[in-house]
């Protein structure tokens, strides 16, 4: 009878993930109207940024996505099928957005896991598989010349692989891998699918800022009359008043005299 191998369910949601990126990036090269060379580009970044930039962060020897031919063919046929598929259908997008979610939670787990391995702590290990779940997308959108996604403005995305990654780092401390890697898979795919259905996001700066109230002014003998009534008075300043300079007891300007004629002179104009 034959053991379930989860390396191998592992190895099959990665290859989907590259695949699944390949696609997103080729469907930017469409957006953007580029050719054959700009989707080839654009979805091996997107679909192995983030794994060559984790192997090249650690420096534990040449990245993976260059050892292993699979990982090339699965993005090349990623940019392939955006290429020659027009992907608008509604199934086609929840297909990707489900496939990309999956394997943004292998990515952060195997990121992280693989920092554990070669003897990094807890808290750069996480940050290791962050970067490898969204370095890819990240640097697609750089490339691009647009402001990543992942910095604000849609739905939980980098927050998934944060989880994912922090699940892998407690799990692998234990001695589950294996466990972390399929926790880390199905936490992330439901985090970021959720988020998507139901529009969950970050709150923005101003949602939480605490603004300071304007400084308030004591009031003049003539701040209920006619004068604070006028049609061309200014509005106050909003925010903090300016600093008022007086003038510096002391200081006295001096002025050029002109000098007093003498007698002969006075005689003169007699």
């Amino acid at each position: 009878m034959a053991t379930f191998d989860p390396e191998a369910v592992f190895n099959v949601v990665d290859l989907a993930g590259v695949l699944a990126n390949g696609v997103i990036g080729g469907a930017v090269a469409r957006q953007l109207r580029m050719d054959p060379v700009g989707f080839l580009v654009l979805a091996l970044t997107s679909a192995l940024g983030g794994g060559v930039l984790r192997d090249t962060l650690l420096q534990a020897g040449t990245p993976v996505a260059l050892t292993n031919p699979a990982y090339l063919l699965a993005a090349i046929a990623g940019a392939f099928v955006a290429y020659l598929i027009e992907l608008k259908g509604k199934w086609a997008n929840r297909f990707l957005i489900v496939i990309d979610a999956l394997a943004l939670g292998c990515w952060a787990a195997t990121g992280t896991s693989k920092a554990l391995t070669v003897g990094l702590d807890w808290l750069p290990a996480i940050l290791i598989g962050v970067a490898t779940a969204v370095g890819g997308g990240m640097i697609r959108d750089v490339v691009v010349g647009r402001v990543p996604a992942i910095f604000g403005g849609n739905t939980l995305y980098a927050t998934g692989a944060l989880i994912a990654a922090v699940e892998m780092a407690v799990l692998h401390r234990v001695g589950l891998p294996n466990v972390g890697m399929g926790v880390a898979i199905v936490t992330a795919a439901v985090v970021c699918t959720v988020a998507r259905r139901r529009g969950w996001k970050l709150p923005a700066p101003g949602e939480w800022s605490v603004r300071l109230g304007r400084r308030p002014r004591p009031a003049g003998p003539g701040a209920n009359g006619s004068a604070g009534r006028r049609s061309g008075a200014k509005k106050e300043q909003q925010g903090w008043p300016r600093p008022r300079f007086g003038k510096v007891a002391g200081l006295r300007t001096w002025r050029r005299e002109r000098p007093e004629p003498d007698d002969d002179a006075r005689a003169g104009n007699r």
